[in-house]
C-alpha cells in the first residue's frame, strides 16, 4: 500500500490480462484515468514469456529464442510470437558425454525444486551437475559469483 501526499490525486493499481501492473491518476480537469506508470518495462521480463529451454532477447525478432541444442516445440505457434510451450531437446540425452553451454545476463527460472548450496563454487556446481543425469542447469547463487544453484 501507499499514501500519496496530495489528497487532491487519486491513483489506482491494477493487473492488466496480460500481466502488467498499472498505475493509473486521475486527471480531474479531462475527467479520466491516465496511466502513469507500468512494469515490467521489458516483454522479456513477463515470467515464462518463452517457455521451458527458451529465452527472450529484445534484439532479435523474434524474441523468444531456444537454447543451443533444442528447437521449438511447436513451430506453427513459436512463428506467431507464441513461445509459451517453449523448446525440446534436438537429441536423446545421454547422461555421458553431454556438456553445459554458457548463457550470459538470465534469470533464475522460479522453482521449488532448486539446490541451493552456498558452499559450492561454479567449478563444483558445475561437476554436481554432470554427475546427476536430472540436472538441467546450474549457476552462481548470488550475482557477485558465488554459491550454486541447481535444477
Amino acid at each position: 500500500s501507499f499514501r500519496d501526499t496530495d489528497q487532491n490525486i487519486y491513483s489506482r493499481f491494477t493487473m492488466s490480462s496480460s500481466g502488467f501492473l498499472q498505475r493509473f491518476k486521475w486527471i480531474s480537469n479531462g475527467e479520466d484515468w491516465n496511466q502513469h506508470w507500468y512494469a515490467p518495462k521489458d516483454r522479456c521480463d513477463m515470467y515464462k514469456k518463452c517457455g521451458p529451454y527458451g529465452f527472450c532477447d529484445m534484439s532479435t525478432s523474434p524474441e523468444c529464442n531456444c537454447i543451443q541444442g533444442f528447437q521449438p516445440r511447436n513451430l506453427q505457434e513459436w512463428s506467431l510470437r507464441d513461445g509459451l510451450k517453449g523448446c525440446v531437446r534436438m537429441t536423446r540425452l545421454s547422461c555421458k558425454g553431454d556438456m553445459f553451454f554458457g548463457l550470459k545476463n538470465m534469470k533464475l527460472p522460479d522453482t521449488t525444486t532448486a539446490i541451493v548450496d552456498m558452499r559450492l563454487g561454479i567449478k563444483e556446481c558445475k561437476d554436481r551437475c554432470l554427475n546427476d543425469c536430472n540436472c538441467t542447469a546450474f549457476a552462481n547463487a548470488d550475482i557477485r559469483g558465488s554459491g550454486c544453484v541447481i535444477w
